[in-house]
């Protein structure tokens, strides 16, 4: 390990924060987690990581204090309080929030992180669980310019595409945006594979050809598989999109944007997750195509 490394704590170790966590131990970083399921620590030990008993405890000699948790809940249970982030990180330690939370608690955070004199930024991503594994995530930063500049190694380690989108708030605004184009995205590709298969083509030939032009993703990329297969084993769960097109709809409509489609499509996988789907992978969005077009699903 090179000590001139900046020490680094993280919490969070889920879908996400495993593989990430464990791509800065390849890169030569020493990384102390926490997170609330054991087997996860033992897993980040197995990696080369060091398993701390708390949060406190795991962000105490940090310079670098990495977040990847849920929602804005979660955020702020582990910011705050005697026992949070805030309270024990020392003096000039950088927090990167990497969760998909609202833009004003990233507000929030940063302004009363700025009173104990901690930095932050918030750098959500997108590529999902395969793009966290292959460390080729997609970085939305908000925060100052230099604290983007010291996080830029370590965020180098876990994505291919980083980039700075304005101050604290607008990474998540950005993330916001991102999860709005997906879910419409998934819902298309949904409702194409039902039309295909009840016309009785070929579906793995429609994809493919279809993805060579114009209606091509990486969507349907990173999907296409889930479709053809029915395997809806989460890489980002229904739950959690659910979570994000809440932040999305109540975002637009404080700054006066209509999302037409957004909010339709923010319906079906609110109704998705009412019949006991919330658990899938958001791929599943293809069962509620399946159930309204009068499939037993």
């Amino acid at each position: 390990m090179s000590s001139n490394l900046p020490k680094i704590a993280w919490i969070g170790l889920g879908i996400m924060g495993s593989p990430m966590s464990e791509n800065l131990i390849k890169a030569g970083y020493s990384v102390t987690g926490f997170t609330l399921e054991q087997d996860k620590l033992d897993r980040l030990a197995a990696a080369g990581g060091t398993a701390a008993g708390s949060i406190a405890e795991a962000v105490e000699d940090a310079d670098v204090i990495i977040t990847m948790v849920p929602a804005s809940p979660q955020v702020e249970a582990i910011s705050y309080g005697p026992e949070g982030i805030l309270e024990n990180a020392k003096q000039g330690a950088l927090i990167v929030d990497m969760s998909s939370i609202t833009p004003q608690t990233s507000v929030d955070l940063a302004k009363n992180a700025k009173e104990k004199g901690i930095r932050v930024i918030d750098a959500p991503v997108s590529g999902g669980e395969a793009g966290a594994i292959e460390a080729v995530l997609s970085i939305m930063v908000g925060g100052e310019q230099a604290d983007f500049d010291e996080a830029l190694p370590i965020l180098e380690a876990l994505g291919k595409v980083i980039v700075l989108c304005g101050p604290h708030g607008s990474g998540q605004t950005v993330k916001a945006a991102n999860q709005l184009i997906v879910a419409v995205n998934i819902q298309a590709c949904a409702e194409a594979v039902v039309f295909l298969e009840k016309s009785g083509v070929d579906l793995n030939a429609a994809l493919d050809v279809l993805n060579g032009g114009l209606a091509g993703s990486t969507v349907l990329t990173r999907k296409k598989d889930n479709f053809l297969n029915r395997d809806f084993k989460p890489g980002f769960r229904i739950d959690l999109h659910h979570k994000d097109m809440g932040i999305v709809t109540d975002a637009a409509r404080n700054v006066g944007a209509a999302l037409p489609v957004g909010a339709v499509v923010a319906q079906l996988v609110a109704s998705l997750r009412a019949q006991g789907d919330g658990g899938l992978d958001h791929s599943a969005l293809l069962r509620a195509v399946e159930r309204l077009s009068g499939a037993q699903v």
